[in-house]
């Protein structure tokens, strides 16, 4: 199986969402409006970037015919696709993908069949407002940078190097 197609949202700087605030989330989906496929012979993926306030479509990709079941190959590309992903949205996974979708880093979230994505966006951002879920409050933790002044109190007390 192979990516057959990949667009890239194009925009200027000051438009684009600041990642550092942002975490990143793939959509099965065949119309760029639902979750409605299997991970494993989803024809294609909507990559948004979303923070509590904002989201914006940074991609979709399309992948070529391959049959369900029996070959594990499928499941490298999409992987692949997901880098830096903090969880894909499907309305179904096997065991065999969750595994290697977890070993990556990522979080599989299942949904039932034609959930909109605009409203599983708006429930990961009240979500994040709200006080975020295990998987999700690491996933927002990756982005930010140490406090510089984390030892500072360590120092105050006469610890030293």
């Amino acid at each position: 199986m192979s990516l057959t197609r990949r667009m890239h949202v194009v925009q200027s700087n000051e438009q684009r969402m600041p990642m550092e605030t942002a975490i990143k989330v793939a959509f099965a989906t065949s119309d760029m409006l639902h979750v409605n496929q299997h991970f494993g012979s989803a024809k294609s993926f909507a990559v948004y970037a979303v923070n509590p306030e904002q989201a914006e479509m940074l991609e979709a990709a399309q992948f070529g015919e391959l049959a369900q079941d029996g070959n594990e190959d499928k499941l490298a590309v999409k992987i692949k696709l997901l880098d830096g992903c903090s969880a894909v949205y499907c309305q179904a996974v096997g065991a065999s993908a969750i595994k290697q979708i977890i070993g990556q880093g990522i979080q599989p979230i299942k949904v039932h069949e034609g959930s909109l994505i605009k409203d599983l966006i708006v429930d990961l951002q009240n979500e994040m407002k709200s006080g975020p879920s295990s998987w999700l409050a690491k996933a927002i933790n990756q982005h930010k940078s140490p406090d510089p002044g984390r030892f500072d109190s360590m120092e105050d007390e006469g610890w030293q190097e």
